[in-house]
């Protein structure tokens, strides 16, 4: 098993530098702490990994499937909101409420999924943008349960440790990533939703007069989206230590797209370098300018869609690699000829 695992890395990391990179980097996340011990870091890095699992679902339901979501925030605020109750009214512990509060916010995204299934366009992003609308009047309704505009408070930490919470949030955010990669996956040979994605987001209707059921995977896009996000939201409950409106702000749902554009939509690994470099960028480097902070990533993202329209990520990737016109093989961009097939590269 190991020489395989070593045979693998061997032959299918070392030489693409797109998978040598992903590596190192989360590698230099998980020994970052035990480095730079400052306390700010720590804490950015942490929103960061649970941002990441939100900006990442975005991307499934909205990149892959192609259903435009402007309202993304509703699952982030009902993972949110489902955990801080599940706690202050049952004594649920996060192991708990973390994996429920998701199941209701995929469950929310099947419900909402249900009108929007005969729109298309903007009806639809408007529709999905009144979401968050809707549930944050109901929460300022009865304020006597949801806390209102001061939100539910007392919501217990992960753990005693700073450093334990930011390992734990790490963990969920790479377990979650790798499960929502492989459901977008295109070539991957046991589950065929990443293949049927592309398709739907293409031509959704030359997708059903192949045999597809679009409404079935548009269902399924909404409740994989909305279970990630669920987590999300519960994670940043129970990091914050409150369940608040602003889990369900109209700014939140826009980050999410701000993030997966800038690192590069339809790639799940844009979703996470935009948030890991945007969200440091504005928490730590940006602290004291921070009031200007929504003005310079603006123009951070105007500037990134007239030179890179395709995101960083992706950008960096097509510098550092070449796929084979033949084999289709990904290689680094210092060979002239593909290391499988020796077809020419130029």
């Amino acid at each position: 098993m190991v020489r395989r695992l070593l045979k693998d890395f061997r032959f299918s990391v070392l030489p693409v530098p797109g998978r040598l990179i992903a590596i190192i980097f989360f590698v230099a996340l998980f020994i970052g702490p035990l480095i730079v011990e400052k306390r700010l870091v720590t804490s950015s890095l942490t929103f960061a990994s649970l941002f990441a699992i939100f900006a990442v679902s975005w991307d499934l339901l909205s990149g892959y499937s192609g259903q435009l979501n402007f309202g993304h925030a509703l699952f982030f605020g009902v993972g949110a909101y489902s955990t801080a109750l599940l706690n202050k009214y049952l004594g649920w512990q996060p192991w708990a409420t973390i994996p429920v509060g998701a199941l209701i916010a995929a469950s929310v995204g099947l419900v909402t999924c249900l009108p929007a299934l005969r729109l298309r366009g903007p009806y639809l992003t408007l529709l999905t943008l009144s979401f968050p609308l809707m549930l944050l009047g109901i929460v300022f309704t009865f304020k006597d349960i949801t806390g209102g505009e001061h939100g539910i408070w007392g919501v217990p930490k992960l753990a005693d440790s700073r450093v334990a919470v930011y390992y734990i949030c790490l963990i969920v955010m790479t377990v979650s990533v790798l499960i929502m990669w492989k459901f977008t996956d295109a070539g991957s040979r046991y589950i065929r939703t990443g293949l049927i994605f592309h398709a739907i987001r293409e031509d959704e209707i030359a997708a059903r007069a192949t045999g597809i059921n679009t409404i079935r995977y548009k269902l399924l896009a909404f409740a994989i989206g909305g279970f990630f996000a669920g987590i999300a939201g519960g994670l940043y409950a129970h990091v914050l230590g409150v369940a608040g409106a602003s889990a369900l702000s109209m700014t939140l749902s826009f980050q999410a797209i701000i993030w997966v554009v800038f690192g590069g939509i339809v790639s799940i690994y844009g979703g996470v370098v935009g948030v890991y470099i945007l969200y440091p960028l504005l928490s730590i480097v940006l602290v004291r300018v921070i009031e200007y902070g929504t003005l310079i990533l603006a123009v951070i993202v105007v500037l990134m869609l007239l030179f890179m329209p395709e995101g960083i990520a992706v950008w960096i990737r097509n510098k550092m690699e070449r796929e084979c016109p033949r084999c289709k093989l990904t290689n680094g961009f210092w060979r002239k000829e593909c290391r499988a097939c020796s077809a020419s590269l130029h």
